[in-house]
């Protein structure tokens, strides 16, 4: 590959991180209308490494073409969100309890070692915001690659995955609830790391359900902007 086709990956790379990152913390809003000018200027990006970032965005189904009304970022209705947690409950208890009995035991440390630096990162916020990057550094994203269930997860780091890093983020925001998430986490790791398969799933199936209820909670307060 040469220099110039080297530099302009790398520019296309960064643009699409920087807007996905937009669009999970909802600084790109769900459902708000999308031009590339626009863009360009708020984010500081030259047009063909966009086009090629909105492309990748629209792929993963964080970004949605509409004839005649242009690129929207992905929305879904509360019922839609809720059902996508309630499938998460089940599917993410299953990637659990299989990860207590496949991951290594270096797997293991390694997801402790995560959630430490998750706990710093809640610190620098002040307790306000649990934001996890995609891949090794999401605890959810360890989980289900940690239950060797290839097709699981398949299906969890899917669109389904992309698609939910939107509504984590923005709803991990409540008061108290960052810290709380992470303690959740810490205990579902602990079952994993002591073998308990059973443990697990309950933990994780319990912890997706305690996020859906403060999505529920938040609904009916108005405040979960869907």
């Amino acid at each position: 590959m040469s220099e110039a086709a080297t530099q302009t990956y790398t520019r296309a790379d960064e643009a699409f991180d920087c807007l996905q990152t937009a669009i999970v913390k909802g600084d790109l809003a769900p459902g708000e209308k999308i031009g590339e000018v626009e863009l360009c200027s708020r984010f500081n990006l030259t047009r063909g490494p966009l086009r090629e970032a909105l492309g990748r965005l629209e792929s993963r189904g964080l970004l949605v073409r509409r004839p005649h009304a242009g690129v929207k970022v992905v929305s879904v209705s509360a019922e839609e969100l809720l059902e996508l947690y309630r499938i998460r409950e089940t599917m993410e208890g299953l990637a659990a309890r299989q990860a207590a009995e496949r991951m290594t035991d270096e797997e293991i440390a390694d997801l402790q070692a995560t959630l430490d630096s998750h706990e710093k990162m809640i610190e620098e916020a002040q307790g306000q915001a649990y934001y996890q990057a995609e891949g090794d550094y999401d605890f959810h994203h360890r989980i289900a690659t940690g239950s060797r269930n290839t097709k699981l997860a398949q299906m969890l780091l899917g669109d389904l995955y992309y698609m939910v890093r939107m509504y984590r983020y923005r709803l991990s925001t409540s008061s108290g609830r960052p810290h709380m998430a992470l303690g959740e986490h810490r205990r579902i790791a602990e079952a994993i790391a002591q073998r308990d398969g059973e443990l697990a799933e309950f933990l994780m199936k319990r912890h997706i359900n305690a996020a859906r209820k403060n999505i529920e909670k938040r609904i009916q307060n108005g405040t979960a902007g869907v």
